[in-house]
């Protein structure tokens, strides 16, 4: 059984979400990217987008605006300038 991502998105205002999860794909500004546990390290720029978070059946949707993810052997944290839960219609 493959091991879970340690995920965390912040806004300046707050932490949006922290947790384990299988996996998070965000918006890069040279293109989508999915990350998973024991992803190798890497930090890109965010564009605009929608930051999507995976664990076992259920996925949460969040809207960003910029902003920086880094991927470091701990897991991923996204810096967003501005960040928000998307919710059901």
């Amino acid at each position: 059984m493959a091991g879970k991502l340690n995920f965390s998105l912040v806004s300046p205002e707050r932490e949006v979400f922290a947790g384990l999860v299988d996996q998070v794909d965000a918006p890069g500004v040279e293109g989508d990217f999915g990350v998973l546990a024991d992803h190798a390290p890497f930090m890109t720029a965010l564009r605009e987008g929608v930051v999507t978070v995976i664990d076992g059946g259920a996925r949460r949707v969040f809207e960003v605006r910029g902003g920086f993810a880094d991927v470091t052997p701990a897991g991923l944290t996204i810096l967003a300038e501005e960040a928000s839960e998307r919710t059901a219609a």
